[in-house]
């Protein structure tokens, strides 16, 4: 009996997309790497005149760079926790020092549902997250974390290892360890390029980059930075001018020879993720996985390297809040390489993303989409024009805010201040971002809109900021915590 034509393209279909077991072609492994206090503009892809990062530049060449890729809230803790688990910060409601993520949340994460779909799944480097017991675990076969503290490392022989080269040492451990038959998701989160706060020497102290870079950009003329005059800084409010923003400032850049030496290092710490990154993809090629291998790379926020007289990240400024975003798909059609692509896309959207191309189905409570059909060249239907932003750390000197980022208007609402500070920003009209708007009678429609759709978001995700919402969330971890003596006496 012959098949019609209609039945035969369902049957190739089916083969192609179906359960495992029927697939043609093998499930892709992923590598997902995050660099840490990396802007979107720090590659030489993005068009920066000094950095050298012929790894992401090749990458980027050879897959899509999203120009306009955004962390929904700008600090390394909560921005992981929404890579983690497609969330804004107000629906996971972790960062420092808070309760750790609920187990529900780390359940429906990229790495544990990959781990039930039959992915070997990895960690390596910096976590970041608190989440509960017995959950990691459930999330990852292979788990190794490295911390900055310091990134210099000693090692069994005498010698001093960088942190961003042990993650290598240990990418390529696992990349070497596992089964031929078994797809992997590895995840790679690197410390660089964050300072290391507690050394406050210029340079190798406050900055300690590889070895390997040992030397690069010395001689390179480092022109002063944007946005540096002080009638700039002048026109913030108090608050800011208090702020850690502008306290970290004189730990890192205050002074000429001091910018210029820490700049150098920092951009060393760059490059030495990007050799690092190199290393992976060369032991891709030699066990023959490289042409199967979906490679993602982005950064946990922004970084102000003495932009408007700030240092850090956490306020609304574009340095702040955009990142890099590069996805190197070498199955791809040979049209789409070298991709740039411009729609709005966050760090919410990267676990979405990561199953998407594992074949996996996105949990319906993800805040994110799959950046796969945008990757692919192919229509992803209606899109976002906007993302809501925000900032809850509950700290003295770091200000709580939250707004919206437009195509065409940024909007901050600094809610504790009395009153609530606003800022409204017109991209069209002053891309850099040095005005603001908000008491300008002509912008008095604009400010409403943006007024309402930040509020519209704000309740979509959670509500209102609850100043006692801290209280009401570590009330069950003490009782937990109480009750775990009274437990272990029994067991005894």
């Amino acid at each position: 009996m012959s098949l019609s034509r209609t039945t035969l393209l369902f049957l190739l279909t089916l083969l192609a997309w179906g359960p495992p077991g029927l697939r043609a072609a093998p499930r892709p492994n992923i590598i997902f790497f995050l660099s840490d206090d990396h802007r979107w503009d720090r590659m030489g892809c993005a068009g920066h005149p000094i950095l050298k990062t012929p790894t992401m530049d090749s990458l980027a060449a050879g897959g899509v760079r999203f120009t306009n890729m955004f962390v929904t809230t700008s600090i390394c803790a909560a921005s992981r926790a929404s890579i983690l688990t497609g969330l804004y910060e107000r629906s996971h409601r972790f960062t420092f020092g808070t309760p750790p993520i609920a187990a529900k949340l780390t359940g429906e994460s990229y790495p544990a549902l990959l781990r039930k779909a039959g992915y070997r799944t990895g960690f390596i480097g910096k976590f970041g997250v608190k989440i509960e017991r017995g959950e990691r675990e459930k999330m990852f076969d292979f788990f190794v974390g490295i911390g900055r503290g310091p990134y210099l490392k000693k090692q069994k022989d005498g010698s001093l290892r960088h942190e961003s080269e042990l993650c290598g040492d240990q990418a390529i451990r696992f990349i070497e360890s596992n089964p031929e038959d078994k797809p992997f998701c590895l995840s790679v989160s690197f410390n660089a390029s964050h300072a290391e706060d507690g050394d406050k020497r210029p340079g190798i102290g406050h900055f300690p980059w590889p070895k390997a870079v040992d030397g690069l950009y010395e001689d390179v003329e480092i022109p002063d930075p944007l946005y540096s005059a002080p009638e700039i800084f002048d026109a913030h409010p108090e608050f800011m001018k208090k702020s850690m923003n502008r306290q970290r400032f004189f730990w890192r850049w205050d002074k000429p020879e001091k910018f210029r030496t820490n700049l150098r290092a920092y951009y060393r710490m760059i490059s030495g993720i990007d050799g690092v990154i190199a290393r992976v993809r060369g032991k891709l090629a030699e066990r023959e996985l490289a042409a199967n291998t979906v490679i993602i790379f982005s950064g946990d926020n922004g970084y102000y390297e003495g932009q408007r007289g700030f240092a850090g990240k956490w306020s609304h400024y574009e340095e702040s809040l955009r990142v890099p975003l590069i996805i190197y798909d070498p199955r791809a059609e040979k049209s789409l390489r070298g991709k740039v692509s411009a729609p709005m896309v966050l760090n919410i959207d990267i676990p979405a993303t990561i199953l998407g191309y594992a074949g996996v189905d996105v949990p319906a409570g993800y805040q994110g989409r799959s950046l796969v059909p945008l990757a692919a060249g192919r229509d992803p239907g209606k899109w976002r024009s906007d993302t809501f932003a925000e900032h809850l750390m509950n700290h003295g000197a770091i200000p709580k805010w939250e707004g919206v980022r437009g195509a065409r208007y940024v909007y901050a609402r600094y809610f504790e201040q009395k009153p609530a500070y606003e800022y409204l920003h017109d991209l069209e009209k002053d891309p850099s971002q040095l005005k603001n708007f908000a008491a300008d009678p002509d912008y008095r429609e604009a400010l409403e809109k943006m007024r309402k759709r930040c509020d519209e978001l704000r309740d979509a995700y959670g509500g209102p900021y609850d100043p006692e919402r801290l209280k009401k969330l570590k009330a069950p971890q003490r009782k937990k915590k109480l009750q775990r003596p009274k437990q272990q006496k029994k067991n005894d």
